[in-house]
């Protein structure tokens, strides 16, 4: 035992303690502060050495599932990945499969994994991709050795969806402006050895999120891969189906197989619209395409958004994707949208649906779709039976019941990753406040059909089944708080909010314990909301753990609770979403006598680092916060309109470019910068200097004004970190930083400042 607590004493030393040269500006720790760490609570450490499973991929048959998972270690500290092939019928523990190279996975039949994985040195480095026999008998798993298949000419291959009857593989690669997969390598080679590192643009992004924009862009690619005398073998005549077409699909920077789906001879496609500057506008548009790259059409048209989650269904006779309305805005509802394409006929289905739904699935039949939409800060399954195809196009459709509202089919926690599978059955992953993904099957689906087609009052609802617990065993004895809901009244509208308590509580408690308000953002916007699901950066439960009462409101910018309230802060930063926290913070005051109003601090990140700044500069809102964490958040916010690289983003915020009248009006009016002279309270400002969609100058400059203004303040600088801190060790360090400050000014009562 003494072994391991010397190797926690030392791991905490060389997590809090680095080395600080004599007469340096950085600060020594102080020895006396260490973060709780005991069996009962979730603390950092925990939080993050906690396995982190990806959505399950059915194989065809529908009994198993592959969930990748990684798993950070503080022993060697390296992230480490595996495979659970896990069983879809309750009563059987996955089977884990090591896959120390990393790599992707995907099945190639019912019994076979693919494992695309890097090999090679230097300039000889390429992926190959190996198959995995499995054998599943008796609820049991087993694999046999890996065959190698065949191999990619690139290292970035990815995004992987096979068609097992034509045979053939589609995935996302970078190539240059040539198109060509094979060509990779020495075009590399020669943009490398151009003799100077200088990055030249004649036109934007010139960066995005947390990359310069290079001379490469994603491409889609088909290649035929199928099964001689029992071996799969894997070609090498490489598609670019984009090529020579201007379109960049998976869109990036975040998407992926999400962005594109297949059926035995076509791909259908989201892409950027080629002929609209990127940075300012955030049109999408729907592609259809064979396999070998023939007969490209758009299936969009006319004035609209953002385009996703395009899918087939399994007849190949109709395609779904969402669609947003407003070109320049990321937040506008998403609608469903059918296309028929025997009658060539398109038509929104959810037009009168105030929910926006991420992610879309036919059902077996092809006759209902199946959703994932936020609501009442959950991430819930809806179905839709899909209606008659219309005898023209057309936006608004008359539609009665059952066929305008969709039915909810689970009602708490987060869910994502939806598949189908045969049998009248849903695969997905799902989180909650208290626990990371695990994965479930929704069974009896045809029921809940029949009865919603019949138009059932009351119609049956699915059975559903957990079929992993990943997080079970490490997570045993902790004292996790499920989240509490309250409402009060807001600027316009009911408000929603979350309390979470820590480990030790009591109804009986009075003024005992500190109290946390934690302030959400989105990617640098305010538009996303505090659900009941995990989170391993801003994760509610590890602040209740270190001791106190966390408070999490959903004020006006909200997503879930109706598209009115999520477009009420447009133009209005600094005015409807104060009213109710302000409101909010009020109601909990009252309403929980446990909390010492006197040991109150708050943090924000993005959109909620904003806040942070813009309660600094007015002391009249009255929360008497002891202490304040800003994150990657805006200083100037007329400055971000011209910094940030999605300029889309304060077009629409703020009405208008940044130097035009209204937004400059408005801006200024709301802009933290411009408050500096009212600034005094505690502040810890931490930034990424990767992060290109909030850039590090902001947080620099608010320290600037801290430091001069001589209030007590700290910078965290992460140097390798973009707009979240990712790297696991950076994380822990992020959550000492955070709680270190919080305790100087409402710890122990003898350190507490006034």
């Amino acid at each position: 035992m003494w072994l391991i607590d010397a190797a926690l004493h030392l791991l905490r030393l060389s997590v809090q303690q680095p080395f600080v040269p004599a007469g340096s500006p950085l600060t020594a720790m102080p020895e006396e502060f260490a973060l709780k760490s005991t069996p009962d609570i979730l603390s950092p450490q925990d939080m993050l050495a906690l396995p982190r499973p990806s959505a399950p991929l059915p194989n065809p048959a529908g009994d198993l599932a592959l969930i990748p998972i990684s798993q950070y270690s503080f022993d060697d500290r390296k992230t480490h990945k595996s495979l659970a092939i896990a069983p879809i019928a309750a009563g059987s523990d996955p089977y884990d499969l090591s896959l120390p190279d990393g790599g992707d996975a995907f099945w190639l039949d019912s019994r076979t994994i693919a494992h695309v994985v890097e090999t090679g040195e230097d300039k000889e480095k390429k992926q190959q991709l190996f198959a995995i026999p499995v054998t599943f008998a008796g609820n049991a798993v087993s694999v046999g050795e890996s065959v190698s298949v065949g191999s990619f000419p690139v290292t970035t291959a990815a995004d992987f969806r096979y068609a097992y009857s034509a045979g053939v593989l589609v995935f996302s690669a970078y190539v240059h402006a040539d198109g060509d997969l094979k060509a990779v390598k020495d075009n590399d080679e020669k943009y490398d050895n151009r003799g100077n590192s200088a990055l030249v643009y004649d036109k934007n992004f010139e960066r995005q999120w947390d990359t310069w924009v290079g001379p490469k862009h994603k491409s889609l690619f088909t290649v035929p891969l199928y099964k001689d005398q029992g071996k799969f073998v894997l070609g090498d005549d490489f598609t670019n189906v984009l090529k020579g077409t201007d379109l960049s699909s998976p869109v990036e920077p975040f998407g992926g197989t999400d962005d594109f789906d297949i059926s035995d001879s076509q791909i259908i496609l989201t892409a950027k619209d080629p002929d609209l500057p990127k940075p300012t506008h955030t049109k999408q548009n729907i592609y259809l395409v064979g396999f070998d790259g023939s007969n490209l059409v758009e299936l969009t048209s006319g004035v609209h958004g953002s385009t996703h989650a395009p899918a087939f269904n399994l007849q190949g006779d109709k395609v779904a994707w969402l669609q947003l309305d407003e070109d320049g805005h990321e937040s506008d509802r998403a609608k469903v949208v059918i296309r028929d394409l025997a009658k060539d006929v398109s038509f929104t289905i959810t037009q009168d649906w105030d929910r926006s739904p991420s992610s879309l699935a036919f059902s077996e039949s092809g006759e209902f779709i199946y959703m994932i939409a936020e609501d009442i800060a959950r991430a819930k399954i809806f179905t839709l039976p899909i209606p008659p195809t219309p005898n023209e196009s057309t936006a608004h459709p008359r539609l009665t019941s059952p066929y305008n509202i969709p039915v909810a089919l689970t009602d708490r926690h987060a869910a994502s990753g939806l598949q189908v599978l045969s049998g009248g059955r849903l695969l997905f992953a799902r989180s909650s406040l208290t626990s990371p993904n695990d994965a479930y099957v929704l069974s009896n689906l045809h029921l809940v059909e029949a009865d919603i087609k019949k138009n059932a009052s009351s119609p049956a609802t699915g059975e559903l089944t957990q079929i992993t617990k990943f997080a079970d065993a490490s997570l045993q004895g902790k004292q996790i708080h499920p989240g509490e809901d309250f409402w009060f009244k807001g600027a316009e509208h009911d408000i929603h909010g979350w309390i979470l308590t820590p480990p030790g509580y009591k109804t009986t408690d009075v003024k005992k314990w500190p109290v946390l308000m934690i302030i959400h953002g989105g990617k640098s916007r305010p538009e996303s909301c505090w659900a009941d699901s995990w989170s391993t950066r801003w994760n509610p439960n590890v602040f209740a753990s270190q001791g106190y009462v966390v408070v999490a409101i959903n004020p006006t910018g909200s997503t879930s609770f109706g598209q009115n309230l999520t477009e009420g802060i447009k133009e209005d930063w600094g005015g409807k979403p104060f009213v109710d926290l302000k409101n909010g913070w009020k109601y909990v005051l009252e309403n929980y006598p446990q909390i010492d109003a006197d040991r109150a601090v708050a943090a924000g990140a993005s959109y909620g680092g904003y806040a942070i700044n813009w309660i600094q500069g007015n002391p009249e809102f009255g929360f008497g916060f002891k202490a304040l964490v800003c994150h990657d958040g805006v200083f100037d916010t007329t400055y971000n309109g011209y910094a940030t690289e999605e300029l889309f983003f304060f077009n629409h915020e703020w009405g208008g470019r940044p130097w035009e009248e209204k937004s400059f009006a408005l801006s200024r009016k709301y802009s933290p910068a411009y408050t500096v002279s009212k600034w005094s309270t505690p502040q810890l400002i931490i930034h990424g200097s990767k992060d290109y969609r909030l850039p590090e100058g902001d947080g620099i400059a608010v320290w600037h004004a801290l430091q001069q203004l001589e209030v007590p303040s700290r910078l965290v600088i992460f140097p390798d970190e973009n707009h979240w801190v990712m790297n696991a060790g950076n994380s822990l360090k992020w959550h000492y930083e955070v709680f270190r400050w919080f305790d100087e000014f409402v710890g122990a009562p003898t350190r507490q400042r006034n």
